[in-house]
């Protein structure tokens, strides 16, 4: 048996394509993203444990050293000069900080916290002096040991610092490469992508054009008076049905041809004249020949319109891997992502956009608004019977951009609501979209408020009229940009 051919529907191939472009291009931005964060965090780990440490060295070398000195010279008993808690509390700093250290940097504190236990040994000597009356002096020498352990304490706390700035140091190496590997890999997705994208289109094209041009092949042979003119099954869903009504009627007019030819010659050509004027072959020719002219010309509404669209997001979404781009881009982002949706949600969607032009060359954080209008169309207008609109508006305010988008869809209710905003409170979204949504939400709240360096993100009004998200954001311009972007590097 021969191998059955797959199916192939037009629709379902650019609904693949667009999966697998999505795929090939957010897999690495994610890697690079956890990759990131996983060095933000032990960057901001290392410097927590350096000033936590660097706070202990005034009381390692001022404070205990201090306090011995008012106990040896009589200005304060034990109890008052608090030696030992702080001691105490030195000792199970280091500790910790210890336990929260890599292998290669933890020498230093282990040394340091059994020197601490040597200076509180000269304290208990100190201590013991002064109880048993002993003489200032011999006093005075025990305090200088205190004085010398404790700056030998405080040198070994320097070690530690240094040690870990050079960890660090060398992280930023690491990190530095992971960057340029991670760039490298992206420009090369890019280009596998738009390479398997025009593949992919030209090979779509073919797919759609190749039965449509053998349709107008038999349709004109038919019109031509061949009737033994056959189409073979194609594998477009679309055209299949098309192509079995163009087979049938080309097998009823031939039946139809020889049952006359048993006829009377008259009777013959009547019927004839009556079938051919019933089924119009030229009539389908001139049709199959408008949708070819409709399809190689992209049909304005559909075909080029999607096609330009879905070009254009993509495109912007990559943005050749920038971060940052002018406010016109995004707005032509979520232009062409809602003349898609349009397509598909016609009958129950409709859009407004009021964005400024004068505001167009300031810079955005890229993807903050897409989200916000696709979170509004799923969770919003689609769920609403009779649909609704989703409203995307932009103004300057003093020093800010101010951005919202608003839709008239079912809203949420006050638990929802709050649900919502507790998910964006701890950062923490959920893996799937149920629940309410809120995913989309809660990565845009902490893109604003990372990249930003502000503790407001996102603001959520919602009723039974319908929901609200807004931000503002500072001003910033191209050049402030480059400048932020050449100061990090």
């Amino acid at each position: 048996m021969g191998k059955v051919k797959k199916e192939k529907s037009i629709l379902g191939q650019i609904s693949d394509l667009s999966h697998r472009l999505v795929l090939m291009l957010v897999i690495p931005i994610v890697i690079s993203l956890v990759l990131m964060l996983i060095y933000a965090a032990k960057y901001h780990s290392s410097i927590s444990r350096m000033g936590t440490i660097a706070s202990l060295k005034t009381v390692v070398t001022e404070d205990i050293p201090g306090a011995a000195w008012n106990i040896v010279s009589g200005r304060e008993n034990l109890e008052e000069s608090g030696i030992y808690p702080s001691i105490h509390s030195v000792n199970d700093i280091i500790e910790d900080i210890t336990d929260r250290t890599g292998q290669e940097n933890r020498l230093a504190l282990i040394v340091a916290s059994r020197t601490m236990q040597t200076l509180e040994n000269y304290v208990d000597k100190i201590r013991d002096n002064m109880k048993a009356d002993v003489p200032v002096v011999q006093s005075e020498e025990e305090l200088e040991e205190v004085r010398d352990v404790a700056a030998l304490v405080d040198s070994m706390l320097n070690d530690y610092i240094a040690q870990e700035i050079e960890s660090t140091a060398r992280m930023s190496v690491s990190l530095r490469l992971v960057i340029l590997m991670t760039a490298i890999a992206e420009v090369l997705i890019v280009v596998i992508a738009l390479w398997y994208r025009n593949r992919s289109v030209k090979a779509t094209a073919t797919s759609v054009r190749q039965p449509i041009e053998r349709l107008e092949e038999v349709a004109a042979k038919i019109a031509e008076g061949s009737l033994d003119a056959r189409l073979a099954d194609t594998d477009v869903t679309e055209l299949r049905n098309l192509t079995h009504q163009v087979n049938t009627m080309a097998d009823r007019l031939k039946s139809m041809m020889e049952k006359s030819n048993q006829d009377a010659k008259t009777l013959r050509k009547a019927e004839l004249r009556t079938l051919q004027a019933q089924i119009n072959p030229h009539f389908l020719y001139n049709t199959l020949d408008a949708i070819v002219w409709k399809a190689e010309a992209g049909e304005k509404d559909e075909v080029i319109q999607l096609t330009s669209a879905l070009s254009n997001f993509f495109r912007i979404s990559l943005s050749s891997g920038a971060d940052w781009i002018p406010i016109s881009q995004e707005k032509k982002h979520i232009e062409g992502y809602l003349t898609i949706q349009q397509t598909r949600y016609r009958d129950i969607m409709d859009y407004e956009i009021d964005i400024p032009d004068e505001i167009g060359d300031y810079y955005i954080l890229k993807l903050l608004l897409q989200p916000l209008v696709e979170n509004a169309l799923y969770h919003g207008i689609k769920i609403k019977r009779g649909g609704g609109i989703i409203k995307v508006s932009a103004k300057l305010q003093d020093n800010y951009l101010v951005f919202s988008v608003r839709d008239t869809g079912s809203g949420m209710t006050p638990e929802q609501l709050k649900e919502l905003k507790d998910k964006m409170k701890k950062g923490q979204p959920s893996v799937s979209e149920g629940g309410g949504g809120g995913f989309g939400l809660v990565n845009v709240n902490l893109r604003i408020r990372l990249y930003y360096n502000q503790t407001d993100g996102l603001q959520i009004e919602s009723s039974e009229e319908g929901t609200t998200v807004s931000f503002r954001v500072p001003l910033r311009t191209r050049e402030e940009i480059f400048e932020n972007e050449s100061i990090s590097g």
